[in-house]
């Protein structure tokens, strides 16, 4: 890597304070741009960097994060759908030879391929690949289902989005939040909520409380298993009703299913614990 001596990074920095007057944040996309420096190291600080580390940034923005994430010498590969931020982000970053940005859209990007030349040559070798993002409410839900299928490439996410989204995510059976995306993330990451963000940290200023999370994937094949999604979607697609009520139309015998699974007919989808849906899972059939 090409590190860049003080001048060089006075540069870097004056060009990104240059942004907000070339690039204004659009509505269509949920830009809000994190400008807060305390929130900022807080966010690169989660990720435990090292320079032998790759990290994937969705979302960069106007580089506030990716400045960091740069100078601590891992390999950043940043994916930004706003083909007018892109020249700005190369422009910016110029001068690294560790930084590589692609005008992509997250959800449909194929991160087994983008990440080949990055995989461990030996077994003995630890993956060390790394994600990071700050997400706008609209692409929460099609993010996460697109990165449980491809969570075995990463070692660990941090990820930030709507406070609701990261209560959604992390409510217990029993609470009315709890829902399809929380079993869903559930079933392929161990998640830890690590702190909120107000709002006057953005740019503009959102209207909403962000939170940022950190998600270290897990072993098994459910969540990544269409049938599974698809088992726990009818589930909860009338939250009022019973489970019974939503599955019987869509699961054969669902009330004998659910028997053999130890679940009452009558409970309620948000009732049910990850180990209570897996079982009904392999019961499927």
């Amino acid at each position: 890597m090409k590190r860049k001596n003080r001048s060089d990074q006075d540069e870097t920095r004056r060009k990104r304070d240059l942004q907000p007057a070339l690039t204004r944040a659009k509505k269509s996309l949920g830009q809000n741009f994190l400008v807060d420096q305390n929130y900022v190291r807080k966010i690169v600080d989660a990720l435990d960097l090292m320079d032998s580390d790759t990290v994937v940034e969705i979302g960069p923005g106007r580089g506030a994060i990716t400045e960091y994430l740069v100078e601590s010498g891992a390999s950043v590969i940043a994916i930004e759908l706003d083909r007018e931020l892109v020249p700005i982000l190369r422009e910016t970053f110029a001068g690294y030879t560790n930084f590589t940005v692609l005008e992509a859209d997250a959800t449909s990007v194929d991160f087994t391929r983008l990440l080949e030349d990055q995989r461990p040559k030996t077994k003995d070798q630890k993956p060390s690949i790394k994600l990071v993002a700050n997400l706008p409410y609209y692409i929460s839900t099609p993010i996460l289902q697109h990165l449980s299928t491809q969570r075995h490439l990463f070692d660990r996410l941090v990820l930030m989005f709507q406070k609701e989204v990261v209560d959604r995510i992390t409510a217990k059976p029993g609470d009315s939040e709890r829902g399809f995306l929380t079993v869903l993330v559930e079933a392929a990451f161990e998640v830890e909520k690590l702190f909120d963000v107000p709002a006057n940290a953005f740019r503009p200023v959102p209207k909403v409380t962000s939170s940022v999370a950190q998600f270290r994937p897990k072993a098994g094949d459910a969540a990544g298993d269409s049938e599974f999604r698809a088992l726990i979607g009818t589930a909860f697609s009338q939250k009022r009703k019973t489970i019974l009520n939503n599955l019987k139309t869509a699961l054969p015998d669902a009330k004998g299913k659910l028997e053999r699974s130890g679940i009452d007919p009558q409970r309620r989808a948000e009732s049910l614990t990850l180990d209570e849906w897996l079982l009904l899972f392999r019961n499927r059939n």
